[in-house]
């Protein structure tokens, strides 16, 4: 059965706590001073078990407004939300301030409790119909109500039956998503040493995971998972929705706080720059400038530039983790007052470098689909890494390339940047050789500062493509070809059936069949005409780059056979040509069966 978790919201002394002890039999409240004084100040939690069976817990947050942020950081990494309003005193000034927190959060799931239900019994109808008005413009316009009294112990399992209903129609969670957990505690177990606690929204955690800690402006830590549990419970793994409390090995329980957060290596985008739309809430050209930005946990000053009322730019203190539709909370940091909401449309966006940028990354963004735009992305850059994509939030991990864009060596390339790479390649080749013949071309070096580094990642096809040649590191143009004579027609011959077909190396019968025995194949050979193998293999000179091209779209590593069939030859081929790729160091022999192309 899947786990739920639940946030309360609601203003001060309206209930919220009494509310979570009465359905748990569990204390919320962590601190004595909370006890004390009857107050929430921090996030608390606490569970039990539906009648369906179904698993909840509890994020019981604090009302009042002086502890907002703390409110926020328990709200922020919770899908389903249970607004409290109490009878007696209904609708008040946190309960504004927790719905527009909801709103600007996008927290879509949820049921509205009327509490001290005893106090004012005939206040019941016109509070529910109050906090349906307020609600009548959020995603939780529709949100069903019931009525309760925690003291009397009454109307608590009509609300275990409405929130069973409501938790029974939310999709799964995806316990194969990317992890990211938000931390919201820290704290030292003698003993056991470093723990933290978070919602797992998506992703799995698994004991001696390797993970990074990451947040409020440091490097990112490598971090290993000790041991795991959940409701007072260990766990070997924990999967989504779980409150889950992490024991880890690596780091310092004063190291972390809340609004760090544990994340995979290699699976997510640090920024600390974003382009982002508005949800709700303020336009974003009339908000301050100076604003804080509330993420997972996180609660990060930042400066804001507005492009019109629905797009803007946000520039955050430090780094986070974040993709292609997060969503974010904007807080007045001098008033606490909620701004609003945005989603994030694009995590690297970029730099302003002229006059006039913003307002037309302004116009780019108008036009930009809410879980943004690959297109733009590979127009802007030319070219991008698939992975670096998926880190972004742009693609799944077995997404394919949009229609017109080629994908080479784990790349997706813009067509048009890509003929315009080819034309300036052929072009720079060109000039140097009309300059001087007596060159030996133009160094890989000069190729990337003219076309820039990232067209460096391929160069080899884009020598080929140009129809140039390389030559001890040099490119250059092809040599004038030299007549072989009695050769010549045999060679000429051979040169367009392997541009037809470039590993289906000819038989020895077919090369005698051609007039090409030894003497002219060598000629042939030291006119760049032909390339040749151990084992009598014949082909062209622009083999080898072809295939690392081919192999490169291979899994790495890859098996011989692999090759083989992705180069379209047989073993007699495939061995020997693998074989010469190895030793200049082009591809890398892992065992006897495997290989895999040196980057």
């Amino acid at each position: 059965m899947t786990t739920h978790v639940v946030a309360t919201a609601g203003h001060v002394d309206h209930g919220k706590s009494t509310l979570v002890r009465a359905l748990t039999g569990m204390e919320p409240d962590r601190w004595e001073e909370e006890r004390r004084r009857g107050l929430t100040i921090d996030l608390g939690f606490a569970w039990t078990i539906l009648p369906s069976g179904r698993e909840v817990a509890f994020v019981d947050v604090p009302g009042h407004g002086r502890f907002i942020r703390n409110a926020l950081a328990g709200l922020a990494t919770v899908p389903v939300v249970c607004f409290v309003v109490a009878a007696d005193e209904g609708w008040s000034e946190q309960s504004a301030e927790h719905r527009d927190a909801i709103a600007a959060l996008g927290i879509r799931h949820g049921l509205i409790v009327v509490t001290k239900a005893d106090r004012a019994p005939d206040l019941v109808a016109s509070t529910i119909e109050r906090a349906r008005s307020e609600f009548a413009h959020t995603p939780l316009r529709d949100a069903p109500a019931v009525a309760v009294s925690a003291v009397q112990n009454s109307g608590l399992d009509q609300f275990r039956k409405v929130l069973d209903d409501v938790l029974a129609n939310m999709a799964a969670p995806d316990a194969n998503g990317r992890l990211r957990l938000w931390i919201d505690r820290a704290f030292s177990v003698s003993g056991a040493g470093t723990v933290v606690t978070g919602t797992l929204t998506a992703g799995t955690l698994t004991k001696e995971d390797r993970l990074l800690v990451t947040g409020e402006g440091r490097e990112p830590q490598e971090v290993v998972i000790r041991g795991l549990e959940s409701r007072d419970s260990s766990a070997d793994a924990l999967h989504p929705m779980n409150r889950a409390a992490v024991n880890l090995r690596g780091v310092p329980a004063g190291d972390i706080r809340r609004g760090q957060a544990l994340i995979a290596p290699d699976d997510w985008f640090m920024t600390s720059v974003i382009d982002v739309r508005r949800i709700g809430g303020a336009a974003l050209n009339e908000v301050p400038a100076q604003i804080t930005v509330h993420v997972g946990t996180a609660a990060v000053p930042a400066r804001l530039r507005g492009f019109d009322a629905e797009h803007a730019r946000i520039t955050l203190d430090w780094p986070l983790p974040l993709i292609v539709g997060d969503r974010l909370l904007l807080r007045n940091p001098d008033s606490r007052l909620v701004l609003g909401g945005v989603g994030v449309l694009d995590p690297d966006p970029p730099q302003f470098l002229r006059r006039g940028d913003g307002t037309r990354r302004g116009m780019t963004l108008a036009n930009m689909p809410s879980q943004g735009d690959v297109l733009a992305k590979l127009t802007d850059r030319g070219a991008v890494e698939k992975n670096y994509l998926r880190r972004i939030g742009l693609l799944d991990s077995d997404a394919r390339p949009p229609p017109n864009v080629r994908e080479l060596n784990g790349w997706w390339v813009h067509p048009p940047t890509y003929d315009k790479w080819r034309q300036q390649l052929r072009a720079l080749v060109e000039n140097d050789d009309r300059r001087d013949q007596l060159t030996p071309g133009v160094s890989q070096g000069a190729v990337r500062d003219a076309l820039g580094t990232t067209a460096a990642h391929f160069i080899d096809l884009l020598v080929v493509e140009a129809g140039l040649e390389q030559h001890n590191g040099y490119l250059r143009m092809p040599r004038v070809r030299t007549d072989l004579g009695r050769a010549e027609v045999g060679v000429a011959k051979l040169e367009a059936r392997l541009l037809a077909t470039p590993f289906l190396a000819p038989l020895a019968g077919d090369l005698a069949a051609l007039g090409l025995g030894a003497r002219e194949l060598a000629a042939a050979e030291r006119a760049r005409r032909v390339f040749r193998l151990q084992g009598g293999v014949v082909l062209l000179p622009s083999a080898p780059d072809l295939a690392i091209h081919a192999l490169a779209q291979l899994p790495q590593p890859f098996t011989t056979s692999q090759a083989r069939q992705a180069l379209g030859t047989s073993r007699r081929v495939a061995i020997p040509l693998l074989e010469y790729l190895d030793g200049r160091g082009r591809t890398r022999r892992i065992d006897d069966e495997h290989r895999e192309v040196v980057r």
